[in-house]
């Protein structure tokens, strides 16, 4: 059994339907366990955060930094031997590689601050995760409220008026005339997007329309 589709949001409702071996009256409980065992947790990994040192070690391991570095090196050893005629040529002859080495700490400094801004963001993003989820289950009267993070692909999910996305949906059927999303926390934008059945909505966005995925 294959364990991804491509291109999910280019397939038709009853390709999905076919794929996750589900239906329009959703999975059944020994189907969620089953798909929840081969694709884990509906959740964000846990990752431990690099050390300061290591953020700083990796600014270094490019090529072209290693090149710029090497020439820092040649050009301070060749200045501080070279003989010189009085004291302002042999502090210019110092320029070139101290230049240099001015350049590589700026850029490291830039890319551990990248690097931290980066891992904040992820950090931030996980609190906007939902707790709960509302699915369709085979076999069970009505819409089933469970943990977000038991979601498992395949699920049929119901999303209403000001819920958050509880993972990446397939829109399948709406209830209204139209459905708009915000989604400004991935794209910046704040005027919230109409979606249709052809769309997928991303996990951590608002959904300001009822519509079931």
């Amino acid at each position: 059994m294959e364990r991804e589709i491509e291109n999910a949001h280019a397939k038709s409702a009853d390709e999905l339907f076919r794929f996750y071996a589900t239906s329009p009256d959703g999975l059944s409980e020994e189907q969620a366990d089953a798909l929840r065992d081969i694709y884990g947790y509906n959740e964000m990994p846990a990752e431990e955060g690099k050390k300061l040192w290591e953020l700083i070690l990796e600014q270094f391991d490019d090529l072209l930094v290693k090149i710029l570095l090497l020439a820092a090196i040649i050009s301070f050893v060749l200045a501080l031997f070279e003989e010189h005629a009085d004291q302002t040529s042999a502090v210019t002859a110092f320029v070139e590689p101290f230049v240099i080495l001015l350049i590589l700490i700026a850029n490291a400094t830039v890319g551990v601050w990248q690097e931290r801004n980066a891992e904040s963001a992820i950090e931030a993003l996980k609190e906007y995760e939902p707790e709960m989820a509302k699915v369709i289950r085979s076999g069970k009267h009505g819409i089933q409220m469970i943990r977000a993070r038991e979601l498992v692909p395949g699920d049929l999910v119901e999303v209403s008026v000001g819920d958050k996305i509880p993972a990446d949906l397939r829109l399948v059927k709406i209830y209204s005339t139209t459905i708009r999303i915000d989604q400004s926390i991935l794209t910046g934008e704040s005027v919230s997007v109409i979606k249709n059945l052809d769309n997928v909505a991303f996990r951590r966005i608002l959904d300001v329309m009822k519509l079931i995925c």
